[in-house]
C-alpha cells in the first residue's frame, strides 16, 4: 500500500513540475492573442528552435550545462520575436483574422523548412545530469533537472507578471490591450509596444522550449506537439490571460500525471483535447477568465 501511494505521489509531482514548464509556454502564445489577437502559429518552430538553439551553444561554447545557453537563447529570442513582428505581422494587424493567421502559418513553414534542411528529423538529446532528490527513503525519484526547470518556469512567471503589473512599460502593454486607439492618444507607441509584446510572447516560448530539452529528447517536428498542449492549455486559463495559462499548465500537467497511473500514455492526448472541447463548450473564457 506504502509503495502505491508513493508511486501516485511520484505521477503527481512529475506532472505538477511538467505543468509549469508547459504553462510558460502557453504563456507566450497567450500574450500574443491576448494583446492583439493574434494566433501565432509560429509558436511550435521556436520551441523547437529553441531546443536546437541551447543544444548547439552548449557544445560550441564547451559548457557543462544548458543553463547558460538558454539564458543567452531567451534573450536572443526577444529580438527575434520583434524581427517577425514587423515583418510578417504588421502590416496585417488589422486585416481580417485569417490573414494574420497566415501571415504566422508562413513563418512557420518557412522556420520548419529551414531546420529541416540543416538539422533534418533525427533526434537530438542534451546530455547533463544534475542527479536526483530522492525522497521518502527513496522510495520517490525526481530528476534534479526538472525540479530546476519548474523553479525556472516559476520565476519567469512572476517576473512577466512584475513586468506587466510594475513598470510603465507593462502599463503601456496593458493599455494596448484594453484600447489601442485611446492608448495611442495618449501618446503610448502602439506599433512599439505591440512589437515588444510579440517578442515577449516569442522569448517565452523559446525559455519553455529551452527547459524541455534539458528534460527530454527532441526533434524539429516535437515544436508541434508543444503548440497544440499551449493551446489546450490556453483555453483551460483563459485566451488571453497570461497568468491564467500557468495555472492551465498545471491542470494540464496532472492530467499528463494521472492518466498514465489507470490507462496507456497513448490516452493522454484524447482526454486532454476532450476537455478542451468541453472547456469551449461550457466555459469559452476558460477557467481563469479571459483577457486580464
Amino acid at each position: 500500500m506504502a509503495l502505491e501511494w508513493t508511486s501516485v505521489l511520484s505521477f503527481l509531482i512529475d506532472g505538477l513540475m511538467l505543468g509549469f514548464v508547459f504553462g510558460v509556454a502557453a504563456m507566450g502564445l497567450t500574450l500574443i492573442w491576448g494583446v492583439m489577437d493574434v494566433i501565432n502559429l509560429a509558436h511550435g518552430p521556436i520551441i523547437a528552435l529553441s531546443m536546437f538553439g541551447v543544444y548547439l551553444l552548449m557544445g560550441a561554447l564547451g559548457l557543462g550545462n544548458p543553463y547558460p545557453a538558454l539564458l543567452l537563447v531567451t534573450l536572443l529570442a526577444l529580438p527575434v520575436g520583434m524581427g517577425i513582428y514587423y515583418i510578417a505581422v504588421h502590416r496585417v494587424i488589422d486585416a481580417p483574422h485569417l490573414s494574420s493567421l497566415l501571415a504566422t502559418y508562413s513563418v512557420n513553414m518557412m522556420l520548419m523548412g529551414v531546420m529541416n534542411a540543416v538539422f533534418g528529423g533525427a533526434p537530438r538529446n542534451i546530455e547533463f545530469s544534475l542527479g536526483s532528490i530522492k525522497l521518502f527513503g527513496g522510495a520517490i525519484t525526481i530528476p534534479t533537472a526538472r525540479v530546476v526547470a519548474a523553479l525556472a518556469a516559476v520565476l519567469i512567471a512572476a517576473a512577466l507578471y512584475a513586468f506587466l503589473y510594475r513598470t510603465r512599460l507593462g502599463r503601456y502593454i496593458r493599455a494596448v490591450t484594453d484600447n489601442r486607439d485611446a492608448a495611442e492618444l495618449v501618446g503610448v507607441p502602439s506599433t512599439t509596444i505591440l512589437a515588444l509584446s510579440f517578442g515577449l510572447g516569442v522569448l517565452l516560448a523559446a525559455f519553455a522550449g529551452g527547459l524541455i530539452a534539458t528534460i527530454f529528447p527532441f526533434t524539429i517536428f516535437d515544436g508541434g506537439r508543444y503548440e497544440l498542449k499551449s493551446f489546450v492549455i490556453g483555453v483551460l486559463g483563459g485566451l488571453g490571460n497570461p497568468i491564467g495559462s500557468l495555472f492551465g499548465g498545471l491542470v494540464l500537467g496532472l492530467i499528463e500525471g494521472i492518466v498514465p497511473m489507470f490507462l496507456e500514455t497513448s490516452w493522454t492526448p484524447v482526454i486532454e483535447f476532450a476537455l478542451f472541447v468541453l472547456i469551449l463548450l461550457v466555459r469559452p473564457t476558460g477557467l481563469f477568465g479571459g483577457k486580464s
